[in-house]
């Protein structure tokens, strides 16, 4: 108690900077500490070595007049218009303890009803530019992890027992906050226990192997738990007024919709790093997700999409370099260290152990050797293929296009080159080579198309409608601009599928809902994303007259909204599939809807558009043979029984303590995996396994690009019957 109240008081005597009001919020958390630490919490840990005091907390000059311009801009300029009052100061409040503590393991009830009191007033901490709340409430976030931390890091001093029979609660999304000391280092003990299983079921000991010299050969779980909790805590201790206030100030700007944020000087320059390794590197964004690196998204035309196993939302927990060098943990390492841990000289390899988006706490992790290599940009280019498929006896060929993204060279455009690469010229090309080849039909594959440039899209949109509106822009002040086709002529008149999955967002579903609309094809797959907002780039420099030597940052604003030629959104809804086909992305996890500030799906009036006759007799005809085939295909079978298994663990918050149950619950969800494979085998006259590894070798089909064109082929029988045909051609 003595020690952490040393620590307020001296924050208190350092803060001379600081408003009269501000000195008053110290001295009230000072008291506050004294108070909590009543309550027979533990006391930090013992610090390592390298271990420094924490940093004094307290807004400057810039901080405040950062508040109060940010606060302007999104009262002018935010699509919602919204008002920064008492309404918003609940949300904003919130919001930043959910950044701070998303697991619900720091902060007990107490502090949550002690944070009450800034409930209506974090508005007029933003307007005036008098920050002492935030610092506030972070400096008992920041007391609550050094004692829980060091709780932890005592929790290691002897081994657990591991065949007691109790849980561990991973997911307290939806439980209440902690109510009493007592309970927190319970969750603590259970925490720390599941950690260490972890690591057992990897292999691991519990103390550190060592040769007869004495030497330390592998690290066993206490070391590598004690250096992770360190980690986590010389984090939070390192984290200073600057890191404080960029941290509200985005929890504040991510009130307002999941893609306005701020940043600051320095978190612009890192974030340009941290967030794209597609420099030498693998090709993966990432972010810190509570104490683990998740893959935000890969890169088309990077080593990671290349090789395909790495996906969203896993998560990478140990970093390795070469082949033959033991892993680094990286839970709880800054963003920043395991980008430099992963990047590295092209040519390179580096492995990655990576726990599944799906999997659960301690289960296995896959091990992926990526060799390091700038994005080819070659790759990320639209390419094309044909499918030979056995149809009514026969073989049919049908033409696959992929589009990773909606790509332009801007520059070499504006210079007046007519040669500069774009998607649409790219596509345009090979639909003229695919139908030289004599396809029956053709698929747009746009599974994990994230978006890219607006134009890309409508003039892609052109190459199969002729002429017509693509989309409607409407903007902050309510005006709606019509964005026209600016392709006079279609490229491609024959049966069309447009494939896309969840990560198909913005552009890409401004293409498919146009396809759609238009009656011009048929969209298949999963809902799509829901990303249909547009957002403007502010630069706060360039707003004032004297700015800081700093800088000020940028603030990133929701400005806009896409909207179909029929008047429907596509925030927030996406694109709702024809056809609808398996997959194990879960759309609770992923996606718009899936963000609880999202901005909701509305309408506009619908613009003048000549579609083709509707599709409607033709699209339930496809569906009744869809359905056909997902009961009787082995590969969908497969996939579907699959998805299944993966929703069960889905639903789980919660895992056994018990070692041996933890061990057997993984091994039965190993042999089950491989009875339904060798099911899919046997449906499919081919020999059965004796492991899954011998599975994890084999190149497997492309499930969903099967079922694409199976039901583009039904697309063309449907369509060579007279009274589909007309509807069809709108004849």
């Amino acid at each position: 108690m003595h020690l952490d109240c040393h620590l307020a008081q001296e924050e208190m005597e350092s803060a001379r900077s600081i408003t009269p009001r501000g000195r008053e919020y110290l001295k009230r958390i000072a008291t506050l500490m004294v108070a909590v630490l009543a309550v027979a919490l533990p006391q930090p840990g013992p610090a390592s070595a390298d271990t420094e005091a924490p940093s004094i907390l307290g807004a400057d000059s810039r901080h405040r007049q950062v508040a109060r311009m940010v606060t302007r801009f999104v009262e002018r300029q935010h699509y919602s218009r919204t008002r920064v009052d008492d309404s918003l100061s609940g949300a904003v409040l919130e919001n930043y303890l959910e950044v701070l503590d998303p697991g619900k393991q720091y902060f007990l009830e107490a502090d949550i009803k002690y944070f009450s009191r800034y409930r209506q007033e974090l508005d007029d901490v933003l307007r005036a530019g008098d920050l002492e709340p935030v610092f506030d409430i972070f400096r008992l976030y920041r007391l609550r992890a050094q004692q829980n931390l060091g709780y932890a890091l005592s929790q290691l001093d002897s081994e657990p027992d591991f065949t007691v029979d109790e849980s561990y609660q991973f997911d307290r999304e939806d439980l209440p906050w902690i109510k009493t000391a007592a309970e927190m280092q319970d969750v603590w003990r259970r925490r720390v226990k599941n950690d260490a299983i972890g690591l057992l079921l990897a292999e691991k000991t519990w103390e550190d192997q060592v040769d007869d010299a004495g030497e330390v050969t592998e690290e066993g779980a206490v070391s590598i738990l004690t250096k992770r909790y360190d980690r986590v805590l010389k984090r939070v201790n390192e984290l200073d007024s600057d890191d404080v206030f960029d941290t509200f100030m985005n929890s504040f700007a991510r009130t307002l919709d999941p893609h306005s944020s701020y940043l600051s000087p320095r978190q612009s320059e890192e974030y340009r790093i941290q967030m794209s390794l597609s420099y030498q590197g693998i090709g993966a964004s990432l972010q810190l997700d509570d104490e683990l690196v998740k893959v935000l998204n890969v890169i088309p035309g990077g080593p990671a999409a290349l090789d395909g196993r790495i996906q969203a939302n896993d998560r990478i927990t140990a970093v390795g370099q070469g082949e033959e060098d033991g892993f680094v943990d990286v839970v709880g390492w800054q963003l920043d260290d395991v980008v430099q841990l992963i990047r590295g000289p092209s040519g390179s390899s580096v492995r990655l152990q990576v726990l599944p988006a799906n999997a659960l706490p301690g289960d296995e992790k896959t091990v992926i050797e990526l060799t390091r290599d700038k994005i080819k940009l070659e790759e990320q280019a639209a390419s094309a293929e044909t499918l030979e498929l056995q149809h009514n006896g026969g073989t049919v060929q049908v033409g696959v296009i992929t589009v990773p993204s909606f790509y332009q060279d801007f520059e070499a455009r504006n210079r007046g080159d007519k040669d500069y690469v774009s998607t649409t010229r790219d596509v345009e090309r090979l639909i003229g080579e695919l139908q030289a080849e004599g396809v029956d039909g053709l698929i747009m594959d746009l599974r994990g198309n994230g978006g890219g440039h607006l134009s890309e899209a409508t003039a892609l949109t052109g190459l199969f409608i002729g002429e017509g509106p693509v989309v409607q822009l409407k903007d902050t002040n309510g005006r709606v601009e019509v964005l026209e086709d600016p392709v006079p002529t279609a490229a491609y008149d024959g049966p069309l599928v447009v494939l896309v999955d969840r990560f198909s967002a913005s552009a890409s579903e401004i293409f498919a809902a146009a396809i759609q609309d238009y009656q011009r094809g048929v969209v298949i797959g999963q809902q799509t994303f829901g990303k249909g907002t547009v957002q403007n780039l502010y630069v706060l420099d360039q707003y004032v007259r004297r700015v800081p030597e700093e800088g000020l940052g940028q603030l990133t604003l929701t400005i806009g909204k896409y909207y179909r030629v029929t008047g429907g959104s596509t925030q927030h809804r996406g694109v709702l599939p024809d056809v609808d086909l398996p997959s194990v992305v879960d759309p609770d996890t992923v996606g718009e809807s899936s963000r609880e500030r999202a901005l909701p799906w509305d309408q506009i009036e619908a613009t003048r558009f000549d579609a083709r006759g509707p599709l409607t007799e033709t699209i339930d005809q496809l569906n009744r043979s869809q359905r056909t085939r997902l009961s009787t295909d082995p590969d969908v079978r497969f996939l579907v029984s699959d998805i299944e298994a993966i929703e069960e663990t889905r639903a789980q918050s919660s895992v056994s303590l018990n070692i041996e149950t933890r061990r057997a619950e993984r091994e039965g969800r190993r042999e089950e995996r491989l009875v339904r494979e060798n099911i899919r085998r046997a449906a499919l006259d081919l020999e059965p396994l004796e492991s899954l590894d011998e599975a994890e070798e084999e190149e497997r089909a492309d499930v969903l690009r099967d079922q694409a064109g199976l039901v583009l082929l039904d697309l063309v029988d449907f369509a060579n019957r007279p009274s589909v045909l007309t509807q069809a051609a709108g004849t």
